[in-house]
């Protein structure tokens, strides 16, 4: 079986100890599985990276013995291949122009006397849908997002819009979610012209071919809408295994937003102690190892016994 798999990190910081949990767990799963590991350059956002750090991430990759396969593919390169994309669900009448500020939604929210809170967001309440059956309405001139029209893709399907989207995650087990209740239409392309992450992340793995996806639990929650965007465009669902997180003294989970450390650069001593951290959080028994190279294949072997299927 062709196996390739990725790590794609975003360059608003460099790379600390929650980020090389998952380098290290998607680096192991595809040598386990014989397969291509692959890194990509998550820069959609560009008010949020800084141009000088991609080259840091590969070094700090580099220096942990973590090697690609080929040359990082890079988001912000790609804006044509989004745009076909979208491009494509607008035709299919899936997707619509929506001028609503996260204002004017929690202030419908508020009207309802409700604040379903879902991460700091709150779920969309359809306000620009079109009607269905309805022509579609003009293009706005004022400035809009794109909305999926989740409804619209799941009777496409042949689903009822309050159908379960799910999915088997490889460590997690059997998970589902009503994508129309728990989310809503959820956004494509930002008012501001900026891609956002389900479209740009969809489209990267189906083109780059990527059939696993290993990375940390945090994202699980992002599955269901990105089974369904595949689904939309017509493309392959990858396999998913979600790590578990490092998380700080407080319990949260450990980030840039909330002050994680670069992780400690130095000699191949250094490297090894920081892929021996990683690995605990992995469960993977400590390698009797001298050098990061001979540690990552102690762990391929023990990551093949439990992971590869």
């Amino acid at each position: 079986m062709t196996y390739i798999g990725r790590f794609a990190p975003s360059p608003t910081g460099p790379l600390h100890a929650g980020s090389l949990v998952a380098a290290l767990a998607s680096w192991l799963d595809a040598r386990a599985h014989g397969g291509c590991w692959l890194v990509r350059i998550e820069d959609v956002d560009a008010t949020r990276c800084h141009a000088d750090l991609p080259r840091r991430i590969m070094r700090q990759l580099l220096q942990h013995a973590l090697v690609p396969d080929a040359e990082p593919a890079v988001q912000s390169q790609r804006h044509a291949q989004y745009q076909q994309a979208l491009n494509q669900l607008i035709g299919r009448s899936l997707a619509y122009p929506c001028t609503c500020s996260r204002k004017q939604i929690a202030g419908h929210w508020a009207g309802h006397g409700q604040s379903p809170q879902r991460h700091g967001e709150r779920v969309y309440p359809g306000t620009c849908r079109p009607q269905r059956g309805a022509a579609p309405a003009p293009v706005p001139a004022q400035p809009h997002a794109w909305r999926l029209d989740v409804a619209a893709c799941l009777q496409r399907q042949g689903l009822p819009a309050d159908a379960a989207t799910v999915w088997n995650d490889r460590r997690l087990g059997a998970q589902q979610q009503v994508v129309t209740q728990a989310v809503g239409d959820f956004v494509l392309r930002r008012a501001d012209g900026l891609w956002a992450y389900q479209l740009a992340v969809v489209v990267d793995d189906a083109d780059q071919g990527v059939t696993h996806v290993v990375r940390g639990e945090d994202l699980a929650d992002n599955t269901a809408r990105q089974i369904v965007l595949q689904q939309a465009l017509g493309l392959p669902t990858p396999r998913y295994l979600h790590t578990p997180l490092v998380r700080g003294t407080n319990g949260e989970k450990l980030s840039k937003q909330n002050g994680a450390e670069a992780l400690p650069e130095g000699q191949e001593p250094q490297a090894l102690a920081n892929l021996q951290a990683a690995a605990r959080v992995l469960d993977l028994p400590p390698a009797q190892a001298a050098t990061p190279h001979q540690a990552l294949a102690q762990w391929t072997d023990a990551w093949r016994r439990r992971w590869a299927d």
